[in-house]
């Protein structure tokens, strides 16, 4: 006779399905976290990447600025009459009539008239390490590429400094995706986003500067007569620049902004 076994029996089919459902559901949501974390290191790594780019864009310009006019007139003796390429006229060059007057006068939002400095152009008059001659040291914001450029020029005895540096075909990318002056499609898509950043949704000048007076430094455009490039003593630098790609997660456009001040050391020129 056959004994029956009781307490034991195995899954019926609907068990199996709803444990299988179970660890679907539980997989799904594992995978969805995952998924959603390795957006949030992608996106962070960008803007990581961003702000270092930054840093050492900022570095460089600072360190430019900080020994421009260098070495100016009153280290020789006796003085130079004319204005060979061994020494720094001023801290930053010019156009037009370089190297003097009239000279031009610096603004903001294309307030003045020099074409560099400005907003976004730049150019450090300063010898750089051993040269034994002087070097233009140019910065120029390139649109619609959203590029902010650089070249280093031997100093020329004539002619404008502008129109040398423009065509010496030295130029290279110094720093890509800076959105200072964004085209309007994209300014308004970051304005909505970082109002703070553009204040009344206007692009900001990568370059503002203060020059000398008697009673002081003051930002170049309240100098009066001495708003002039010659004057300048300190450049005030803002970099915004965004991300190469946009958030994964909310496909917005993300920007990191870093603030310096390049200040001329040399006291005189």
């Amino acid at each position: 006779m056959k004994r029956r076994l009781s307490g034991h029996r195995g899954f019926t089919i609907l068990e199996m399905m709803m444990a299988m459902g179970i660890f679907v559901i539980i997989c799904a949501a594992m995978f969805e976290l995952l998924n959603l974390s390795q957006k949030k290191f992608s996106s962070e790594t960008q803007l990581t990447a961003a702000y270092q780019d930054a840093r050492l864009a900022m570095d460089q310009i600072v360190r430019d600025v900080d020994v421009a006019g260098y070495p100016s007139t009153d280290m020789f003796s006796p003085p130079p009459t004319s204005y060979p390429s061994n020494y720094a006229i001023g801290p930053v060059a010019w156009s037009p009539n370089y190297p003097g007057p009239p000279y031009c006068l610096i603004g903001t939002a294309g307030g003045g008239t020099c074409a560099t400095p400005g907003d976004y152009d730049l150019i450090v008059e300063t010898r750089l390490g051993t040269d034994t001659n002087v070097s233009w040291i140019w910065y120029h914001l390139d649109q619609p590429t959203s590029i902010l450029y650089r070249a280093v020029v031997p100093k020329a005895t004539t002619g404008d400094p502008l129109s040398t540096v423009h065509s010496s075909g030295e130029m290279v990318a110094f720093l890509a995706n800076v959105m200072n002056d964004a085209p309007s499609a994209q300014l308004a898509q970051v304005t909505a986003t970082y109002p703070s950043m553009f204040p009344g949704g206007q692009p900001q000048p990568i370059f503002q500067y203060t020059c000398d007076t008697p009673t002081g430094a003051v930002p170049c455009p309240l100098a009066g007569k001495y708003n002039s490039p010659k004057n300048v003593r300190d450049v005030d630098i803002t970099l915004i620049v965004k991300t190469p790609q946009r958030d994964i997660q909310t496909q917005s456009i993300k920007l990191v902004e870093l603030n310096g001040r390049g200040h001329r050391v040399n006291p005189v020129n």
